[in-house]
């Protein structure tokens, strides 16, 4: 089974519609099929370039293709209930045992709130979904002046992870006439301090560069 052959699945497919739906409907910013398809390749490439197996990249993808869908349940434990309803997907699809425990735990586990990059696959998820900072993730402009989340999203005008050697920073530039670099740090503090634990599972050294200054 292959990550391409995940993306075609009707379910899956639903799920991710609707788990988007549910977010915008909460106000939250795009958690659709831009954002996963994300995720999930740049959490392969963090793999790949580390030299891990094929198989352990294609893992990540598809982690990073279902870490959302438990919005479809509850934005409140998304990770846990996502990682329940990537079980029963990838069960139905025959998967191995072992790379179904490999690909929920790395959901089960890609929340701030709760996570710890408890494998690789897991470190590369939750790099990749924090780092995922961008201005058309912002649903509506009008937003901005009155919600920090989408200020600090539609400010980002670049955010790039960049593997050198041992080191893993993350490069942003953002337009502090809309939003300031502590706004950024007052909503996405823990998720930076979770980047770097998953950085140290992969035997990394996490940065964070703002407007070409070092703030990690």
């Amino acid at each position: 089974m292959t990550y391409e052959l995940l993306k075609q699945d009707h379910a899956v497919q639903v799920y991710i519609r609707q788990a988007d739906a549910a977010l915008e409907a909460l106000g939250f910013t795009e958690h659709s099929f831009p954002h996963v398809t994300r995720v999930a390749t740049v959490a392969a490439d963090i793999l790949e370039k580390l030299g891990y197996p094929e198989r352990t990249v294609e893992l990540a993808k598809i982690a990073g293709y279902l870490h959302d869908i438990g919005n479809v349940v509850n934005r409140t434990d998304h990770s846990q209930s996502g990682a329940v309803m990537a079980f029963r997907i990838l069960d139905r699809m025959e998967f191995p045992p072992e790379e179904i425990a490999t690909i929920v735990s790395a959901i089960g586990n890609h929340d701030e709130g709760t996570g710890v990059p408890v494998n690789p696959v897991a470190a590369a998820l939750i790099i990749a979904d924090k780092s995922d900072v961008r201005r058309s993730r912002v649903r509506d402009q009008k937003t901005v002046t009155t919600d920090i989340h989408d200020r600090v999203n539609y400010a980002t005008l670049k955010s790039d992870l960049l593997l050198e050697g041992d080191s893993l920073t993350l490069d942003i530039r953002v337009d502090t006439a809309v939003s300031s670099v502590s706004e950024y740090f007052e909503i996405f503090l823990k998720r930076m301090l979770l980047c770097r634990k998953a950085a140290q599972t992969l035997n990394l050294q996490f940065h964070l560069r703002i407007n070409d200054q070092a703030m990690m």
